[in-house]
């Protein structure tokens, strides 16, 4: 009934005007109509206007998420709308950063892009729990995030919480910028070793404790029985291994690499979770709700339990694993000729690190005498791996290379050290077999035309490509292309052109940020990034739940065969849903990812407040430049704190260009600087520059041009 209605109404429509349209003649149905008309306002995809019904969206009204800005402003983001619409102070109606509001659009640029707007309704709370530190004199929670109000205060006497705890409070009541709640967990004293890490983990609605029926279902669950081995391919003669990080515990993925009519036989063979995670039990239900693993600085928050993400499921050494089998048969030319996919047993025989296979590769003769009986398939594996990069290369696909820092901690969490993660030969390999399966199952269920998941990522929009192609003119580089349209080779050839370059670790970074966001859907939409038209996850499931449903519709359509009506219809209602949760949950594991990388950095600088490092400007701002050190540690300099002359930003070649001196800063400069405060409890790190031979100086008349964007310039000499 909802969807008939929206289909209908193009213009307003009276009730009785919808009535006959549908076909409405008795009261039953009536009674239904009007039940569903007030639930699609409710919902906001409906307004009553002049007694008349009509569209949301045909007054001005747009669904949204909402973010608050520190300085109280707000934004919403509108799905398929390339500007967010800004909403002033006084216009958030007790929004809350994350709440899905509805937005009246209340002022349009000439463009005719929507701007402004108000919200005239909170839709959904995303703020139903936030943390804070307990002061029991106040009976206050100071609260960690401040975007949402300083402290909320206690409403519930919570008797085993004390002073200095971290608690998690239920928000009970908002009004005029002041919150109300319940103490409902605690989760431990502020200094305690950990705590800070695990309040960023309950922060972003992860929880290391599973609930008590979830461990009593796992518990049940049994080593791999000769009962469960029937109707599945036996594979435990093959030579299966594993190549995994030396700390990897849950390991999804084994390959087997053979000779077969002069090509190379590939099979992926992926830990068969949907075995074990029955769709609908308590398991299934908790695992959809944290959707993902979250890999920290010194721990993980699983999205299963130990028992099944570390043993059962996972693919360890010299044991009976059960797993689905994607076998490819590759020619050449890196195509995939033939293919299969099925339900399999292996017994992995070796656990490979990445560090031994990358060894192995450079030749270290006692790795190599080590591992004696498969050290030829090692080489093996990186011609197939040439192979397939070649192909994919040749198609436009962009491989970004970011770099990846490792934060070493001791036994309370403090961190000692940060290294820069290298990857090698072997990282590329597990790489592109992993890529190749994924396409190769994503492909398969296109063509089959039947309710599935795909990971997509749709073209960049132009708004973001105006921006890039801005930048990199600043830094003097040339992408062939218009804002309306940018090849992915034209990406890939200035990602070569500036390979080894100071730049290349920033241009790499706008890149990323100009790219539109991965995410999961029920449509087969492409990946631009990898410059395919069939992309899937499938090689993950111990910690992407994407992967377990993937798994789970081969196990319908290609194991059972049980594609009827009824089970087409029961995926095609659940996938949109499963899409729309595992995209937002890997968001927020992203997020919080990055906040205890930010949280641990900062800490790491707190005893080197005074020293100089060298550094690369990675963001201009009309408050202050960013710059990245080259562990990967990141800072502001403040405007205030550059001394020497007045700043002046120019948006347009995002550069700050001195007033008197015409020192000009921009993306990619190399610049020294001295840390002048690093802030733990707001995880900020705070720098400015040592001032010899600090920027490039250019002319007035320069300046000015430059600053305008006239004239063009070959990349800026850089200086340290």
């Amino acid at each position: 009934m909802e969807d008939k209605i929206l289909n209908l109404i193009k213009k307003a429509m009276t009730i009785e005007e919808i009535k006959v349209a549908l076909n409405i003649e008795n009261s039953t149905e009536f009674k239904k109509l009007v039940k569903t008309l007030n639930l699609l306002i409710d919902k906001a995809n409906l307004v009553i206007v002049d007694d008349k019904y009509d569209l949301a969206v045909n007054n001005g009204y747009l669904k949204g998420i909402l973010s608050i800005n520190k300085k109280g402003f707000g934004f919403v983001a509108v799905e398929n709308l390339t500007e967010d619409i800004y909403i002033p102070k006084n216009e958030k109606a007790n929004g809350l950063h994350g709440d899905l509001v509805l937005v009246k659009i209340s002022n349009y640029t000439k463009e005719g892009l929507r701007t402004e707007g108000k919200i005239v309704k909170i839709l959904e709370r995303n703020c139903k729990f936030l943390i804070g530190t307990f002061l029991m004199r106040s009976n206050i929670v100071k609260l960690d995030d401040k975007i949402f109000a300083p402290s909320v205060k206690i409403n519930n006497n919570f008797v085993e919480a004390i002073d200095l705890h971290k608690v998690k409070v239920k928000i009970t009541d908002y009004y005029n910028g002041k919150m109300e709640g319940d103490i409902v967990e605690i989760i431990g004293h502020i200094n305690d070793p950990g705590i800070d890490i695990l309040s960023l983990v309950y922060k972003h609605n992860f929880s290391p404790i599973f609930p008590k029926d979830v461990l009593e279902q796992v518990s049940r669950c049994t080593e791999v029985s000769e009962n469960e081995l029937q109707n599945r391919a036996d594979l435990r003669d093959k030579m299966f291994i594993t190549i995994d990080g030396a700390d990897a515990k849950d390991l999804d993925d084994a390959v087997c690499l053979e000779k077969i009519n002069g090509n190379y036989l590939l099979s992926v063979s992926i830990a068969d979770v949907s075995h074990y995670v029955k769709e609908g039990s308590v398991l299934d239900k908790e695992a959809l709700k944290r959707s993902t693993s979250v890999y920290l600085v010194d721990r993980v928050v699983p999205m299963l339990p130990h028992k099944l993400s570390n043993g059962i499921c996972s693919l360890n050494p010299n044991v009976d694993r059960l797993t689905l089998t994607c076998e490819m048969e590759i020619d050449s030319s890196g195509k995939v000729i033939n293919h299969r996919i099925y339900q399999s047993v292996i017994n992995s025989k070796y656990r490979m690190t990445y560090e031994n296979v990358s060894g192995i590769l450079k030749g270290d003769k006692e790795i190599q005498n080590k591992y004696a009986e498969i050290t030829h398939l090692f080489y093996q594996m990186n011609k197939l791996k040439k192979v397939l990069n070649k192909r994919r290369d040749s198609r436009g696909s962009i491989n970004f290379e970011t770099i990846e820092p490792k934060i070493i901690v001791d036994e309370k969490g403090f961190p000692t050290e940060i290294i820069i993660k290298e990857r090698g030969e072997s990282e590329k390999i597990i790489e592109e077999f992993m890529l190749v399966a994924n396409e190769t199952i994503a492909e398969h269920f296109h063509w089959l035309d039947l309710p599935f998941i795909y990971r997509v990522h749709e073209e960049p929009n132009q708004t973001k490509l105006r921006t890039l192609l801005r930048l990199t003119s600043t830094l003097g580089y040339h992408i062939k292309g218009t804002a309306n349209g940018i090849h992915q080779t034209a990406l890939q050839e200035l990602l070569k052109e500036i390979e080894n370059k100071p730049e290349a670790k920033v241009i790499n970074t706008l890149m990323i940020r100009s790219m539109a966001k991965a995410k999961y859907s029920e449509q087969s939409l492409g990946h631009y990034g990898l410059a395919t038209n069939f992309y899937t996850h499938f090689t993950s499931p111990i910690r992407r739940y994407p992967d377990l449903i993937v798994h789970r519709l081969i196990r319908e359509y290609l194991v059972k065969e049980k594609v009827t009506a009824l089970n087409i219809k029961h995926f095609d209602l659940l996938i949109p849903e499963i899409a729309v949760q595992t995209s937002k949950k890997e968001r927020d594991a992203i997020s919080c990812e990055r906040d205890v990388v930010s949280l641990k950095m900062t800490e790491y600088m707190v005893d080197k407040v005074g020293e100089e490092f060298k550094s690369v400007v990675s963001s201009v701002t009309s408050f202050g430049i960013f710059v990245e050190l080259d562990n990967g540690v990141e800072g502001l300099v403040h405007i205030n704190d550059m001394k020497d002359d007045y700043y002046e930003f120019h948006q347009d070649r995002y550069i700050l260009l001195g007033k008197r001196t015409k020192k000009m800063y921009t993306i990619g400069n190399i610049v020294k600087v001295r840390c002048l405060n690093a802030n733990v409890n707001e995880a900020r790190i705070d720098f400015e520059i040592v001032l010899k031979g600090a920027a490039n100086k250019v002319t007035a008349k320069e300046g000015k041009n430059y600053a305008k964007g006239k004239r063009k310039r070959s990349h800026p000499k850089q200086k340290s």
